[in-house]
């Protein structure tokens, strides 16, 4: 028994050690899961490369590979006839923390943290995530969810590496109110599985890693 259990913490070692980013992708800050909320933070000091993401709105920015995600998948709305415009992408620390307390000094903390992420616990900072909009608009609200433009978004933006990120009725998982606006890249694999089991990340995460673990377990004990 002693054996087995040596077995498990050696490869277990060697796993996250040689393949750190499928043991703990979450934990991969230049990966595409990289997990982020009020309980796992991002430096200030951290600042992706990022460049101007080439679609109707305000000029935005996102990192390489959501950038050009995004644009195929707001080429691909249009061709259907769905007007999507770009409001919100990429937000330093800085800048995320002059929201949030502009937020928190016009509604009380308690109602910013509901709609506002703290300085470091912003997807946005990652260069991962947008706010969409109707083309021609900039408002922000849970009606997008309603229109043509939010329920396209909603079904199809996981074929382009998307997700919806804050879900409806799962505030108590993910802090914050539901947001059918605000997209974030996970490349297509993981979006896809995302979509299919209709959970939020915090709860995918979970169990993608125990996922990885249970293989470890299995591949020592069954030798």
């Amino acid at each position: 028994m002693l054996g087995k259990v040596i077995s498990i913490i050696a490869l277990s070692a060697t796993l996250l050690d040689a393949s750190k980013n499928a043991a703990l992708p979450d934990k991969d800050i230049d990966g595409t899961v990289f997990l982020v909320n009020r309980q796992h933070m991002v430096s200030k000091l951290y600042a992706p490369d990022t460049r101007k993401v080439i679609a109707p709105g305000m000029s935005q920015s996102m990192r390489e590979d959501a950038a050009s995600a995004l644009e195929e998948m707001i080429a691909a709305a249009k061709e259907e006839g769905i007007n999507l415009s770009i409001v919100s992408g990429y937000r330093s620390y800085s800048k995320q923390s002059t929201i949030y307390s502009r937020k928190k000094a016009s509604q009380g903390q308690e109602a910013a943290d509901r709609i506002s992420a703290r300085p470091g616990a912003s997807e946005h900072q990652l260069g991962l995530a947008m706010d969409l909009a109707k083309k021609g608009s900039s408002q922000l609200n849970t009606r997008f969810g309603t229109t043509e433009e939010g329920k396209w978004v909603s079904d199809n933006a996981h074929r382009f590496g998307f997700i919806v990120r804050y879900l409806e009725n799962f505030e108590d998982v993910t802090g914050y109110m539901y947001e059918p606006w605000h997209v974030r890249y996970v490349g297509v694999e993981h979006a896809r599985e995302l979509y299919e089991c209709g959970l939020p990340m915090e709860m995918y995460i979970s169990g993608y890693k125990l996922e990885v673990y249970d293989y470890l377990i299995h591949q020592v004990t069954n030798e």
